[in-house]
């Protein structure tokens, strides 16, 4: 037996349902102009009562959602925001959602524009807590809903994701006072909060030894901007005994480096990074790092900006995801100075 398949609606059968002409309804459901509340809200029920398949800006205009949310990561050559945005990514599907992605560039100047070309096609985003102010500061002004990466957030009762800088940095910090390590360079980025706040997590995991600490600042953090610093690093005075570096892809350039300056890493000097990339155990010797967790970071964080657009009140403001240290070959003990 052959059941009649149900005929989908058409265009007049809205139009005949709303009590308007067919060229009003195409020039509603296709954004091209604007009537009277009473005829748009007609026009939205019979949309809705007969199933009429819109295209993504009407169904915008009816609900007033677009079915999309975004994610501006820093740096889309940087695994780390790989592994960030693959996380909220099964997260939006799970949800129905689209992912739009947004490339910062690592800069200081394009975030503002991004941001407002984004928030316009988004029912929200999930954006990096080191934006420059002027960017965030537009963004709450545009009342979309948002989630931060990182933390902290500058601003106070919002929605942040993501693992505590200082409490990462002590933990490392502690890692190499273990392995009797006194002499410390930290190779930071101060284009990013979050360095700073790793270069006092390492520097109080020293308190009650005698330690002497130098630091450097790279410009990018980036495995390049390790790779043409390693000199200045490695041979500015006497070697230290480890050297900590603001990410993994510092440290990786720092790392083949020192190979060609005939640097023996961890026998002569110890090597560090954080966020625990893919790459850090395929370099030689493999890379000790800490886990900044980027892959639930992202899920996490895109989980709760669901809830944040469906006006689901959240549990928690902030959520700190517990990042662990991964030690592998490029630390080891201190090594045997002659003066000892």
């Amino acid at each position: 037996m052959t059941v009649p398949r149900k005929r989908a609606a058409t265009i007049r059968d809205v139009a005949e349902a709303a009590q308007v002409s067919t060229a009003t309804v195409s020039k509603f459901v296709n954004g091209n102009q604007r009537f009277t509340a009473e005829v748009e809200a007609r026009i939205a029920q019979a949309v809705r009562q007969l199933g009429y398949s819109l295209n993504p800006m009407a169904r915008g205009m009816i609900t007033g959602q677009t079915g999309n949310v975004g994610i501006v990561i820093l740096d889309i050559r940087n695994p780390y925001f790989t592994s960030l945005v693959k996380g909220a990514a099964r997260q939006a599907a799970s949800a129905g959602l689209n992912l739009i992605i947004a490339d910062a560039e690592e800069s200081t100047s394009p975030e503002l524009g991004v941001l407002q070309s984004l928030r316009r096609r988004v029912d929200g985003l999930i954006v990096s807590a080191r934006l420059p102010a002027p960017a965030i500061e537009s963004l709450f002004d545009s009342g979309t809903p948002v989630v931060f990466y990182g933390r902290p957030s500058p601003y106070e009762k919002n929605h942040n994701v993501g693992c505590d800088n200082y409490a990462a940095a002590l933990m490392l910090g502690r890692h190499l006072r273990e392995l009797g390590h006194r002499r410390i360079s930290y190779l930071g980025f101060s284009g990013a909060r979050w360095s700073f706040e790793r270069e006092r997590g390492l520097k109080d995991a020293f308190k009650g030894v005698d330690a002497h600490f130098r630091t450097f600042d790279a410009t990018a953090p980036s495995a390049e901007e390790g790779e043409r610093l390693a000199s200045t690093v490695l041979l500015s005075q006497e070697l230290d005994d480890a050297i900590v570096t603001y990410n993994d892809l510092l440290a990786m350039g720092l790392l083949v480096e020192a190979k060609s300056l005939g640097i023996r890493v961890p026998e002569q000097v110890s090597v560090a990074g954080f966020d625990n990339l893919a790459y850090g155990r395929l370099v030689s010797p493999a890379l000790t790092s800490v886990d900044m967790m980027g892959e639930a970071t992202g899920e996490l964080a895109m989980r709760k900006l669901v809830g944040v657009i469906k006006g689901q009140p959240s549990l928690h403001e902030d959520d700190v995801l517990q990042s662990r240290i991964v030690a592998r070959e490029s630390t080891g003990p201190r090594r045997t100075r002659v003066n000892d």
